[in-house]
């Protein structure tokens, strides 16, 4: 299991080192404050949605939300493919600011409901484009891949945050105010976030143009449902990520509904609530830091997974603020611990060469999932009663769990993990540290050891390139025309230049010492490689860096 304490040290430097890159500072504040406008534009639309027509109006308006954004969320990505990112960036804040501003003209002007509810219905559609846009710009913006590695965490740390920020702030001002000027704060932080896109600077490239058309993307989406429905270890899975997801949105509905009639908190009770799921989101986001690496990750899935079905039970029988703060914090720390867990295990267990289309189908499947589950929690509660409801709704998770457990770890027991020393390795070369801990797991599975005695020529000018190398013991030469003039110890790499730019040996490497070397085939590297935005452009600083004689970590000139 890779360290704790050395993950939380790393990441602790992750702020300065963004924030040293003006561009880079620009947009991470830029996402800060979409992102938290985003969830407390999320409180104010259930606050009102309940005010206008109940529950069963906050169970709607998340159908109507959520299940358009699930089906466009896949091809969202092709703006950011197609046209200048940033430029995505600004056309989606701006667009945002005029449907959330013409949400906050329409309650203040007493509009119909249905009014409001299209333009949030839209403005929700709006901001699908913004997180794979930012990805995709990010690797432009960094100068090193350290500090590209350094925004990747800042990124995943504010979006964590938010889920804390956004309700809290929208509590306070519910509490104080009105949907409304809740309303009218959201569209104030799209036009901070906006005001920082225009700061950016970007370098103007040529990118080509996509060649993947919609009807390509749309047979791959069909493609990833057949494969789940091929394997059955991913149709188990997917039945309990989901089952988990569909339980959020129940979720979304009873905590209005809690705070409100049944804690008599007010509407400013509903951000508070939220604002408890996400300081428990942010405590498991740091415990799951620890499960990379881990041998057995079914009993903290199903442990997380559990943690939706046993609070919601309390807190039928026991409704009372305090413990009802603290257990939906406990479901907030069981979310992030299984997302991170379950999907590991997908990964693990799955072969590469559907990884790509089963994760696109899990993205749809989540988003239209929460609508479901929020359409269906007012018959719920209006057949049970809000206690009854929540007891119920959380008996079933359990009962699920518990009645899949057996089957979950045959599936965990199947797929051993890398060892720590692989994860290791791979986390210290700079192409691959912008990788998310399951993909490097996942990769680290496909490591090769060699060991190799002195003399043994590994790779040879000229030769075609097959496969990536990472030194982890000894000393290896790189020669170019038979000169010697570089060597590389513990923690060197090469390879990539060939692979990257499909082209021959650029140098012979030769072990110099007896050595320990861990090799990815051709395919397995660029596939990490160049389905990671993040990890490619690291890959293209890297080549070009060696190709220019520049130092960078591992040698000092080109080998590959």
């Amino acid at each position: 299991m890779l360290g704790l304490g050395d993950r939380l040290g790393d990441s602790a430097g992750a702020f300065a080192a963004v924030f040293r890159n003006r561009n880079l500072r620009h947009l991470e504040l830029a996402w800060a404050f979409s992102i938290v406008g985003h969830w407390a534009f999320l409180i104010a639309v259930s606050v009102y949605a309940y005010r206008q027509g109940g529950e069963e109006a906050v169970g709607l308006i998340f159908l109507l939300r959520l299940v358009p954004a699930a089906l466009v969320s896949p091809f969202a990505g092709l703006l950011a493919d197609r046209h200048p990112r940033e430029r995505v960036l600004l056309a989606t804040e701006l667009t945002r600011i005029v449907l959330v501003g013409a949400v906050a003209v329409s309650v203040f002007a007493d509009a119909r409901p249905w009014v409001v509810y299209a333009l949030a219905i839209a403005a929700t559609i709006a901001m699908t484009p913004f997180r794979s846009a930012q990805a995709a710009l990010t690797p432009s913006l960094a100068r090193t891949p350290a500090e590209l590695t350094a925004a990747n965490a800042t990124a995943s740390g504010v979006e964590s945050l938010a889920v804390f920020v956004g309700p809290t702030l929208a509590g306070l001002i519910l509490a104080v105010a009105s949907t409304g000027a809740a309303f009218v704060t959201t569209t104030a932080m799209l036009v901070v976030s906006t005001l920082f896109i225009l700061l950016i600077q970007v370098e103007r490239k040529e990118r080509p143009a996509s060649e993947i058309e919609p009807s390509t993307l749309v047979s791959e989406a069909f493609a990833g449902f057949r494969t789940i429905w091929r394997h059955a270890s991913l149709r188990l899975m997917m039945a309990l990520l989901t089952a988990q997801t569909l339980v959020a949105g129940f979720v979304q509905v009873y905590i209005v509904v809690v705070a409100i009639d049944v804690l008599d908190l007010g509407e400013g009770g509903v951000g508070f609530l939220h604002a408890g799921i996400g300081v428990g989101a942010l405590i498991g986001a740091v415990v799951a830091f620890a499960l990379t690496g881990v041998r057995r990750l079914s009993p903290p899935f199903l442990l997380g997974t559990l943690m939706w079905g046993l609070p919601l039970v309390v807190v039928g029988l026991w409704p009372e603020t305090a413990v009802a703060l603290v257990l939906f914090g406990l479901l907030g720390l069981g979310n992030s611990i299984s997302d991170v867990a379950g999907l590991t295990i997908v990964q693990r267990a799955v072969p590469d060469d559907v990884l790509a289309r089963v994760f696109g189908v899990i993205q749809m499947l989540w988003l239209a999932a929460i609508g479901i589950g929020a359409a269906l929690a007012p018959l719920a509660i209006d057949r049970f009663g809000v206690e009854n409801a929540l007891i119920g709704t959380g008996v079933l998770m359990c009962i699920l769990v518990l009645a899949l457990w057996p089957r979950v770890a045959r599936i965990d027991a199947a797929a051993p993990p890398p060892s720590p020393d692989e994860l290791r390795v791979l986390g210290s070369v700079p192409i691959f540290a912008p990788l998310p801990g399951t993909s490097l797991e996942h990769l680290a599975s496909r490591l090769v050891p060699l060991r190799l005695d002195p003399g043994t020529l590994i790779v040879r000018e000229g030769d075609a390139g097959d496969r990536f190398y990472i030194v982890a013991e000894g000393t290896v030469e790189i020669s170019e025309a038979g000169q010697p003039f570089s060597e590389l110890t513990a923690g060197g790499y090469f390879g990539e230049i060939a692979l990257l730019r499909d082209v021959p040996r650029t140098a012979t490497v030769t072990a110099k010492t007896p050595v320990v070397l861990y090799a990815l085939d051709r395919e397995d590297f660029l596939a990490a490689v160049t389905s990671h935005a993040p990890s490619a452009q690291a890959a293209e600083d890297v080549v070009s860096s060696r190709l220019a004689g520049v130092p960078v970590a591992g040698a000092r000139l080109p080998a590959g």
